[in-house]
């Protein structure tokens, strides 16, 4: 089975105002509620490829049971550790320009961040657990390690989307694939990368440092796969982005949903390329046949060795 952990999952209220009136009153044009958080959108996407998968998190509250029902719809199983306190609310304003703000989540006390703990560690070596996104404040700075000791001390193989801190205590119990765009990269070693090869040079590191494949995104010029057979440069379709958060997470369930499937890393991330692209263009995440409909467009080529060291 594959699941998803969403630790601070989210109600996305996404309001469109045709001009922000700061300290005025402004009317809202059209607003939309979806389900949000990284593995919550991980999870939806495997569901519409045809993957089944369990959506795991901290939930609770009114705006927890909006989530709950809205994965219900779509056939997203779920198992969200209930919390008393409410799920938060992410506002996105788009006007002449997009503003955000992000709800800080409900505090998880210490016997419910245990309680979790427990139930991944009876996970075994036929699963995959899918790490996406930021935690509630109060759990233990270390708390994503935590999880991935328990599941990998039962052969439970795992995938880790973050960044910072997190992503680099993550690499040593070899992660499966992970995904950091050229700026996180550039944050994770603390560099600057002024050029494609130092994106080759510190993309490879990520493999050195345990990671079996990294995806390295890099907007409108595509995305380069790492594996230790080769290095990889897949192309980005053209169209106007509309969701360029979503995108990532889409990447994710496409690469992991493929590969578990196939064992084959360059249909992963050619597929993963697509799907990233198909939401990128659509206000929420893009439907299957909207995927389908770009593959044809994904080139995928090998870089030569040398260009990578």
């Amino acid at each position: 089975m594959i699941y998803t952990v969403t630790l601070n999952p989210s109600i996305d209220y996404i309001i469109r105002v045709d001009e922000l009136n700061v300290g005025g009153l402004n009317r809202i044009q059209e607003e939309q509620f979806l389900p949000g958080g990284k593995g919550i959108n991980v999870s939806r996407i495997l569901k519409r490829l045809g993957y089944e998968n369990t959506a795991l998190g901290f939930m609770g509250g009114f705006t927890g049971r909006f989530i709950q029902g809205k994965l219900n719809e779509e056939g997203v199983e779920t198992a969200f550790t209930p919390v008393p306190d409410i799920t938060r609310i992410n506002v996105k304003l788009k006007a002449a320009e997009e503003t955000e703000i992000n709800g800080k989540g409900p505090a998880i006390e210490e016997k419910t961040a245990q309680e979790f703990l427990n139930k991944v560690s009876g996970f075994g070596p036929e699963d995959i657990v899918i790490l996406s996104g930021s935690k509630p404040a109060n759990l233990p700075a270390d708390y994503y390690e935590q999880i991935i000791q328990r599941i990998t001390a039962s052969g439970c193989r795992f995938v880790i989307d973050t960044t910072g801190k997190e992503l680099k205590q993550a690499l040593q119990y070899r992660p499966l694939v992970v995904k950091p765009n050229h700026h996180e990269l550039a944050e994770l070693f603390g560099v600057t990368l002024e050029s494609e090869e130092d994106i080759f040079k510190y993309g490879q590191k990520l493999l050195e440092a345990g990671a079996e494949h990294a995806i390295i995104s890099m907007a409108e010029k595509g995305a380069v796969l790492f594996t230790n057979e080769g290095v990889y440069r897949g192309s980005a379709p053209k169209g106007t982005v509309k969701n360029s958060v979503g995108s990532g997470d889409s990447m994710i369930a496409g690469f992991v949903g493929t590969y578990w499937k196939t064992r084959d890393p360059l249909e992963a991330f050619r597929i993963s390329l697509a799907c990233g692209s198909a939401t990128a263009f659509e206000e929420d995440l893009a439907t299957k046949e909207q995927i389908e409909r770009l593959l044809p467009e994904i080139n995928v080529q090998e870089i030569e060795r040398e260009s990578t060291k």
